[in-house]
């Protein structure tokens, strides 16, 4: 299996020092892909002296600006929480998460979201998400350093990696393809007045939860978009 198809991927990290452990962490364990998503403080002196000898994964970590930009071309994406709001997301704990990584890993782009330290992801990130995955701790005191965090899924990882996995037959389309179906379903849903801009509520977010959960394979996402371009023909006929 391919660990060079897996990224790690830090949410707007504050203390510098964590972003070096994650560097650490990562080779440690046979990683290489850090992505940093709008770090407080980074390039930072604290971040290469916590690195030690994996400052080649510090130096070719990449910065986005955005999640969007980070997972786009992911067919995976994972989010980590010590809190349950799974938005009836698959809950998965962090074994089987490895399990599932090296499974899909030889043919897809996976993310694994780690966010702030002081509140960790945000709502509309975990939304982002196919899998909440989580660390079994001592439920008195669940929550981890986020470093420690870090350590433990690359670890996981790479003992799954040690073992026979068979992997996954299905092709999964990239996250920017489904925020292409997203937007698609919203436009023909506005057309046939199914979303009311003065009573929209929560539907798109609930659809969108939706099929993040039924994980549509890529040919299912393809007929998908036919149909909903059948239908926005037919009331764009309808409306001339």
């Amino acid at each position: 299996m391919s660990l060079k198809n897996i990224r790690i991927v830090l949410i707007n990290t504050f203390h510098p020092g964590n972003i070096g452990a994650a560097a650490r962490a990562l080779k440690n364990m046979g990683l290489s892909n850090l992505y940093l998503v709008d770090p407080v403080d980074f390039p930072h002196a604290q971040a290469s002296s916590r690195a030690a000898g994996a400052q080649d994964v510090l130096d070719n970590a990449i910065v986005v600006t955005s999640l969007d930009e980070a997972i786009k071309d992911c067919q995976l994406v994972i989010g980590t929480s010590a809190r349950n709001r799974t938005f009836d997301l698959p809950l998965l704990d962090v074994k089987q998460s490895a399990v599932k990584i090296l499974g899909e890993s030889r043919q897809s782009n996976i993310a694994v979201l780690f966010g702030r330290e002081s509140k960790g992801l945000l709502n509309e990130e975990l939304s982002l998400c196919n899998f909440h995955m989580f660390i079994p701790t001592n439920p008195e005191y669940p929550v981890l350093n986020i470093s420690q965090a870090i350590q433990i899924v690359c670890y996981e990882i790479w003992l799954a990696n040690q073992q026979p996995t068979t992997a996954t037959e299905a092709i999964f389309p990239a996250q920017q393809d489904m925020n292409y179906f997203y937007l698609h379903l919203e436009q023909v849903l506005r057309k046939a007045h199914f979303l009311i801009p003065q009573h929209e509520g929560r539907a798109m977010q609930k659809l969108q939860r939706f099929f993040n959960r039924a994980r549509p394979e890529t040919e299912e996402l393809g007929m998908l978009r036919g149909v909903l371009s059948s239908i926005e023909k037919r009331i764009d006929g309808l409306l001339k």
